[in-house]
């Protein structure tokens, strides 16, 4: 009996498991159609090289601030490092900047506009910078690193969260539509059945399917830890 339990539970956490699996790899297939959850935390990256890629009338024309963001969606769509994304984010931004519009970011990050645009220039160019202009390059720098830091952590947190949930939700779909799908019939000349909905079995379905996603990427190792722990209580048992 104890042993008929433990291959019982250690068939449920698999099962419940692989149910996690599948409906992760479900909302992964759904980015074929315009990007799917890919798109979540985008809005964070965009509204941070907004900042930096401002759409003046006398800004920069042969890259546009759409065309930034229209690259680094690309880039974030097709899931990227995030070291790389962030690179490409500064290098085009660097770019506009020595297009003419330094007197926009000088006024974000707070240095002199003038010492920003000559700085970019001859940076551009490989002429010997001023330290003054070091320093303003520096500063410049270090404000769009941290606010592209900020930006892409933060869209990467929200895009995993809102996978991990819709994963739930489609797990849980699954579990509720297979359980109506086993149900009991009753034999001629019996009683109905009790409707599904609300039943035992609705009840255990509707557990495994919010269950199934966070047990996932653990399932293997639980199954594992449970065997070894019972294995183990065998050894000590007197």
């Amino acid at each position: 009996m104890p042993e008929a339990n433990l291959t019982n539970l250690l068939n449920i956490i698999a099962a419940t498991g692989a149910l996690g699996t599948a409906a992760m790899g479900l909302v992964d297939a759904f980015k074929v159609f315009w990007g799917g959850p890919s798109n979540f935390g985008y809005g964070f990256i965009k509204a941070a090289v907004k900042r930096f890629a401002p759409d003046t009338a006398d800004g920069p024309v042969a890259f546009r601030q759409k065309d930034v963001l229209r690259t680094l969606r690309a880039n974030w769509l097709n899931g990227d490092s995030a070291a790389d994304q962030k690179a490409k984010a500064r290098a085009m931004i660097h770019l506009r900047l020595t297009q003419g519009d330094a007197a926009a970011l000088a006024k974000l990050v707070g240095v002199d506009a003038e010492v920003l645009q000559s700085a970019a220039t001859k940076a551009t160019k490989g002429e010997k910078v001023s330290p003054e202009e070091v320093s303003v390059l520096g500063q410049f720098d270090a404000v769009l690193s941290a606010v592209l830091d900020e930006a892409y952590e933060r869209a990467d947190q929200k895009y995993r969260n809102a996978a991990k949930l819709l994963a739930v939700i489609v797990a849980t779909a699954l579990a509720l539509f297979a359980g109506w799908l086993i149900q009991d019939q009753p034999a001629a000349g019996s009683p109905p059945a009790p409707p599904y909905l609300g039943s035992a079995r609705f009840w255990v379905c509707l557990i495994a399917g919010l269950i199934s996603a966070p047990i996932a990427p653990v399932a293997k190792d639980l199954t594992t830890a449970l065997q070894n722990a019972v294995a183990a209580a065998r050894a000590v048992k007197v």
